[in-house]
């Protein structure tokens, strides 16, 4: 039986690296996890007084597509030692009303990539922690960090370094098994 995964990329640049990682994760996947993107950049920014009545609908849609996924999946680039805007909003969106968080009880993994040496660590972590408030169930090992990305990927936007392939591959195969552990 499949597992639903819905996929959030923190970059908004459509050929991002990011982006790019994350297509190449869906690739890497083992059967029986499926995968739909949910596009963050056109909700409309969190304020509580929209919830009050009929919410917008874009925020609407977001929370039924991630409410309805067995799990989440976040790819993010890393901005000033944190996530971007959007995906920080996507979270605040998914929490909301109060006692109706898309995010409570929702296995997870974190891939975080970046230009520099250290790939997306401050981003990882700052989005683990509000993960863990949310009460999601982000998986711990292995963590994902990945380097000096620009150096990834091929000009047709392939990933051409096979040992970081391999380490996908088997990151993938992990939250297979986390997802299935926590279903």
């Amino acid at each position: 039986m499949s597992k639903y995964v819905t996929v959030l990329v923190g970059s908004l640049r459509e050929g991002s690296y990011t982006r790019k990682l994350a297509c190449t994760l869906t690739e890497l996947a083992p059967e029986g996890l499926e995968f739909s993107f949910a596009r963050t950049g056109a909700l409309p920014l969190y304020n509580p007084d929209l919830d009050e009545g009929t919410p917008p609908e874009a925020w609407q849609s977001f929370r039924r597509c991630v409410g309805r996924s067995d799990a989440v999946l976040f790819v993010t680039p890393e901005y000033n030692r944190s996530v971007p805007a959007s995906l920080k909003n996507a979270l605040d969106v998914g929490s909301r009303p109060v006692g109706e968080s898309v995010w409570d009880g929702k296995p997870s993994a974190i891939v975080s990539g970046s230009p520099g040496g250290i790939g997306g660590f401050g981003a990882n972590h700052h989005l683990r922690q509000s993960l863990v408030f949310l009460n999601a169930a982000p998986m711990q090992q292995p963590e994902a960090y990945i380097g000096n990305i620009a150096k990834l990927f091929d000009e047709q936007g392939r990933l051409s370094n096979a040992g970081t392939r391999e380490f996908l591959t088997d990151f993938m195969q992990a939250f297979s098994v986390w997802i299935d552990k926590l279903s």
